[in-house]
């Protein structure tokens, strides 16, 4: 699983020109999935999220984690983060997991960040056309792949 993390002071998902999700601050997380994927990472990635400390303190100092600003998170399935680009113009993505695979493991990711943030997560629709809109705080932008946990 690769993430994008970015600290957003609000966040909103546009499906046909309907919102479908909106947050306030905290995080929107844009989530690829691969094939081999596995309920390891998403425990590992959720745990990794909830405890980044990524927020400013009292003295402007990025030292708060996401629960203890009782902040919101939004997460967006985003296949074209496994894109790769080595060869000619064209990205492949090869990597990138297919529904049957990505789905449950996108709802069970989904889940567990909700178990431990203790409120319920966004989310987009996967596969749809969407339309994400934010508003980044900092800008703060944070990557991590599970296959890099070193």
């Amino acid at each position: 699983m690769k993430v994008i993390i970015q600290r957003v002071t609000q966040a909103s998902v546009e499906i046909n020109e309907q919102v479908k999700s909106k947050i306030s601050a905290g995080l929107l997380i844009l989530i690829g999935i691969t094939n081999d994927d596995s309920e390891e990472d998403i425990d590992w990635l959720c745990r990794k999220i909830v405890g980044l400390r990524i927020f400013n303190d009292d003295e402007g100092v990025m030292n708060r984690s996401i629960l203890e600003i009782k902040g919101e998170i939004l997460t967006v399935s985003q296949f074209t983060l496994h894109a790769k680009t080595k060869k000619g113009n064209r990205p492949s993505y090869i990597h990138a997991a297919k529904a049957d695979k990505a789905i449950p493991c996108y709802d069970k990711f989904n889940q567990k960040l909700s178990v431990l943030l203790q409120q319920e997560v966004q989310t987009g629709e996967f596969g749809a056309d969407m339309q994400v809109h934010l508003t980044n705080d900092g800008p703060v932008s944070i990557i991590i792949d599970t296959k890099n946990k070193e």
